[in-house]
């Protein structure tokens, strides 16, 4: 683990040994206490670019300097209030708060979250007040909402395009990527760790490297399925059928189980009542009457002349 430069005061003597040994022993617990931090904290620095001039463009298309954190845990973490400090070795320590009311800054399980050291924090939450020295060596540290260390290296002076990252998301190991190789491309927003080949797939195209294996696989499979549903929609509509021809010869039984008399007796009331009309219709067979209509003439109430209003 690196830390940030601390220049001693000049002194000489015994008193002079004495302060080397305390500082030393210092900065061996500050180390001690670091690392501890570092095991339990759940967002980790992870990767580091000061001199961008081909490489990755901010949101308004400018290429500068960034820092990338990495949230290690399986859970979602809430850096709002986090604070990102660094130092060059000139004038103050220079710090940015992450300000509070962004959704984006809620990272999720073994994601990144990419700052830009640009200076212009007016620009967007992810847009530091923090600079990185081109020319010089950057202390660069992590702090929590309740301000305390949690992340601490130094990056070194680097070339164009390069970047110092860990060897592999929340690895101790720190490296200089910017080489051609997979291994050392420069990742912001992504896993450090590039993989330049697919282990299955060469494996797969070292045993069918003309595919046939797969085709006659997948053809296999369909067909496998397509047999599957044939074979359970048959016996579903075969058992279907058997269900229905039982409760079909149920039915005849119990009509042939009821009396006959009753069934010929409703029958021959029918027939019966079928005979008459015929009968009645041929042989012009009507209720006669003589036409005749007789009023007969009785006294009411309504008629009576002692109610008229003339007499």
């Amino acid at each position: 683990m690196v830390h940030r430069v601390f220049t001693p005061l000049p002194c000489g003597g015994a008193g002079g040994g004495s302060f080397l040994l305390i500082l030393i022993l210092s900065l061996a617990s500050l180390t001690s206490c670091n690392n501890q931090e570092n095991e339990t904290s759940k967002v980790v620095l992870n990767e580091a670019l000061s001199l961008n001039k081909g490489n990755f463009q901010d949101d308004y298309g400018v290429h500068n300097a960034w820092i990338e954190v990495f949230n290690k845990s399986y859970g979602t973490v809430d850096i709002a209030g986090y604070k990102l400090a660094v130092y060059n070795g000139i004038g103050d320590t220079v710090f940015y708060n992450v300000p509070k009311g962004d959704v984006l800054t809620k990272i999720k399980p073994r994601q990144h979250a990419l700052f830009w050291a640009d200076g212009e924090p007016n620009r967007g939450t992810f847009h530091t007040t923090c600079t990185l020295d081109t020319a010089r060596v950057n202390w660069v540290g992590l702090y929590d909402n309740g301000g305390k260390l949690i992340d601490q290296i130094e990056v070194p002076v680097l070339e164009a395009d390069h970047s110092y990252a860990r060897i592999n998301d929340a690895n101790p190991e720190w490296v200089v990527k910017g080489g051609d190789e997979a291994s050392s491309y420069v990742t912001p927003s992504t896993n450090n760790m590039t993989i330049e080949k697919n282990e299955k797939q060469e494996k797969f195209a070292l045993h069918d490297a003309s595919g046939i294996g797969m085709a006659i696989t997948a053809m296999l499979v369909v067909f496998s399925g397509l047999i599957i549903l044939y074979v359970s929609f048959r016996l579903l509509g075969l058992g279907m059928q058997s269900k229905k021809s039982t409760e079909t010869s149920k039915t005849e039984t119990m009509t042939e189980n009821q009396p006959v008399a009753k069934a010929e007796g409703k029958e021959g009331e029918v027939y019966a009542a079928i005979a008459m009309a015929l009968h009645e219709e041929m042989n012009n067979v009507h209720d006669q009457e003589s036409g005749v209509l007789t009023i007969t003439r009785r006294t009411s109430a309504w008629n009576a002349k002692h109610l008229m209003l003339r007499k």
